[in-house]
């Protein structure tokens, strides 16, 4: 600031001056002194013809190049107003070097232009890898660490997707603004690509300064952004890594940032986690976990178990396939570890398809009066050709339509809403059932009970797992399954892992129970054993539970 030539001051959100060019206080004298209030420099911005545009930047709008007041004689001159992360900065414009104010204007616009994203007026990422550099550099010594912050808004793709593009720029509009409401001096905000922001934070303590400032972001993320009169719901999650500590350049700063929101992401969002080198090693067997997949199909590697449906009294309806992977060097893979890796990586389809026919074939040598139920992920349905997929399965296998049933979780129901109903309706007209996932976690609108005729609603476990001592979760699972037979729609329980669980749901006239306590997923070759003793064993399993009703 003492060796620029510009005519330049920053104003906090009181209005009140907070940093000043030398060359300002020679122009102004002593008008200009720390705290000074914006309009005793510009006394013009009192005036209604300029205080409305000057508010309108101050709230966060497009930078605006003002035409200030001038005495009789005296040469033109205007002031850039641009908001910032605490408030507006102005940069008067006067005739020098030969250039008039209007070349004055356009150089500072251009300017303006090619270091500020259009949209929110944040600094863009150009500005960001320049500022990065020059902290990085600067390091040294006994100063105090750079943090990097790297904030990323979750389910944004969901707002852009069910409420449109328009919707999408404003919430990053408002994101941007929440952003700069949440910085301190020292701290520099930037909108970094898409939904994605960073904010350089220098000569603070670390990392409680980091920290602080991370849990002000998630807290200010908590309240829901008001766009059309809807309320919209989405958090961020936060990434932090220090210079040099963990990266001694720019770009080595941003990957531990990245791997650390990374991380941020993983652990449910809505938080902010600091890099550390044990985070590197989770991401590198990650990498490697993905490699493997992509070879795990044709290595035989994947294989199917199937967890029986029991309809009380005492009688198996079915059995749900469930995907494994057993890594010859790991072991068994958790499906929630390679499941959303393999979404990713785009390789559900030519999984998905191959649990199907694995599944169906499977069932071909079941008694003919028993279902089995497959899961279908949200990946599935992009590609436009699940329907023909199932039809020529089905075919192919030569299983009935109606001995399949299709599970899908809310999220189908969040993407391309339109047109996977339309799948979903489609594949319903074939036969084939279709039930709902995990109901009661996320959205749980009623609308899509509404719009599909769903055959089955299967209860998630969380609501279950308390079932016996949690009177809300009994409210909850008794309201839905009064709900979903009014509506001619089958329950199902999942997680059912007491005689008291299952009790209570067969007392309540559930349709279906589901768990470990009246059978755990079973190996392809134990099906038929399970399927011959079954009767007895569920009997008594249920008669334990009736003696206690």
């Amino acid at each position: 600031m003492a060796n620029t030539t510009e005519l330049l001051s920053f104003y906090d959100r009181d209005f009140c001056l907070t940093h000043y060019a030398t060359k300002l206080k020679g122009v102004y004298g002593g008008a200009v002194v720390p705290g000074a209030a914006v309009w005793e420099i510009y006394p013009s911005f009192l005036d209604a013809r300029y205080r409305d545009e000057f508010l309108r930047v101050f709230h966060g709008g497009s930078p605006a190049s003002i035409d200030l007041p001038r005495s009789s004689g005296e040469a033109p001159r205007s002031a850039f107003v641009f908001a910032t992360a605490n408030g507006v900065g102005i940069i008067e414009l006067r005739e020098r070097d030969g250039r008039s104010v209007v070349e004055e204007q356009e150089h500072v616009i251009l300017l303006h232009q090619a270091t500020h994203d259009v949209l929110t007026g944040l600094q863009n990422r150009r500005r960001f890898g320049e500022r990065l550099q020059q902290a990085m550099a600067a390091l040294g010594g006994s100063k105090p660490k750079a943090a990097l912050l790297q904030i990323d808004l979750d389910d944004f793709k969901a707002v852009n997707d069910t409420l449109g593009h328009g919707a999408g720029d404003t919430l990053l509009q408002l994101a941007a603004g929440r952003i700069r409401d949440a910085l301190q001096d020292g701290e520099s905000a930037y909108r970094y690509a898409g939904d994605e922001f960073a904010v350089i934070q220098l000569g603070k303590e670390q990392p409680a300064e980091a920290e602080r400032l991370a849990g002000s972001l998630v807290d200010a993320f908590k309240n829901p952004f008001v766009i059309n009169g809807i309320p919209v719901f989405v958090g961020s999650s936060i990434g932090i890594a220090f210079g040099p500590e963990h990266g001694t350049d720019g770009e080595q700063l941003m990957k531990a940032a990245d791997i650390a929101l990374y991380a941020a992401k993983t652990d449910g969002r809505g938080c902010a986690r600091t890099f550390n080198r044990s985070m590197l090693l989770l991401l590198e067997q990650r990498e490697n976990l993905r490699r493997r997949l992509r070879t795990a199909l044709e290595r035989g590697e994947l294989y199917l178990e199937y967890q029986p449906l029991i309809r009380p009294p005492s009688s198996v309806m079915g059995f749900e396939a469930l995907l494994r992977w057993r890594h010859p060097e790991v072991g068994t893979i958790p499906p929630n570890v390679f499941i959303p890796i393999a979404e990713a990586d785009g390789l559900m389809d030519e999984i998905g398809r191959w649990v199907l026919e694995e599944a169906c074939r499977q069932a071909l040598t079941w008694p003919s009066s028993l279902t089995v139920a497959v899961n279908l992920s949200p990946a599935q349905f992009l590609s436009g050709s699940l329907t023909d997929t199932v039809a020529q399965i089905i075919d192919a296998v030569g299983i009935g339509a109606d001995r399949l049933e299709l599970e899908i979780t809310e999220t189908v129901l969040l993407e391309k809403t339109i047109d996977n109903i339309d799948t979903l309706n489609t594949l319903n007209v074939l036969g084939i059932r279709i039930s709902l996932d995990d109901f009661g976690t996320y959205y749980s609108s009623l609308s899509y009970l509404k719009n599909f005729p769903f055959d089955t609603l299967k209860i998630d476990r969380y609501f279950i797992a308390d079932l016996e001592t949690d009177l809300k979760s009994q409210t909850i699972v008794r309201s839905i399954m009064t709900l979903a037979h009014g509506l001619g729609i089958n329950v199902t329980a999942e997680g059912v892992e007491t005689s008291a669980q299952a009790r209570w749901l067969i007392k309540e006239h559930c349709d279906c129970l589901q768990g470990n306590f009246l059978g755990k997923p079973l190996g392809a070759e134990a099906i038929s054993d399970f399927i011959r003793r079954s009767p007895l064993r569920v009997v008594r399993a249920m008669e334990e539970s009736n003696r206690a009703l």
